[in-house]
């Protein structure tokens, strides 16, 4: 018996999607009434890119852009990191961590046919529980180091929820270097 747990065992099968050149305005509008918070960009049923809240607010809300005459396509992460549905749980979990993301297009074949999130895999695996704990250890330890003049810790991200070694304090927050260079 297979004991492994696949990706198309917790995957949602029913991702939320749009077009390329819908507006960004359509898409945030999308996701609200999914209350989602990333969209999937497909064209022939192929994911092309990821929409996600923290790309709005970075690469519209924080330059002043509008919404409505902004494509998709402009702002989207692209190409996006994909898993194939076959995959265990661990290869999503090494990825998300590898590319410091939150969700994986699911696909089959290069055809779209989920989505997974860490919600999803925290939710459907009781025994990671134990992986939760030791992250929440080592974010209370925020062992210090220093390098040159900038001052480090070690733990989870405040922002993304990575883990990291090189973990910056902003505004009192423990962020990693991409979320603190985000909000620069």
């Amino acid at each position: 018996m297979d004991e492994v747990i696949r990706v198309r065992d917790i995957m949602n099968s029913n991702p939320v999607i749009i077009s390329r050149k819908a507006s960004v305005l359509d898409a945030t509008k999308e996701m609200k009434s999914e209350r989602v918070g990333s969209i999937i960009i497909t064209e022939n049923g192929r994911p092309i890119g990821v929409l996600t809240e923290s790309d709005i607010l970075r690469k519209i809300v924080a330059e002043e852009k509008d919404a409505a005459k902004t494509s998709v396509d402009e702002i989207m992460s692209s190409p996006p990191v994909t898993i194939e549905e076959d995959a265990p749980i661990q290869e999503a979990v090494r990825m998300m961590g590898e590319h410091k993301i939150r969700r994986l297009p699911v696909v089959k074949n290069g055809k779209l046919v989920g989505m997974i999130t860490e919600r999803d895999i925290l939710q459907a695996s009781p025994f990671l529980m134990d992986i939760i704990e030791e992250w929440a250890e080592v974010a209370r330890e925020r062992l210090s180091y220093r390098k040159g003049e900038q001052k480090y810790y070690r733990g989870k991200c405040e922002e993304c929820g990575m883990l990291s070694n090189r973990l910056i304090e902003v505004n009192g927050r423990l962020l990693c270097e991409s979320c603190a260079e985000a909000l620069r």
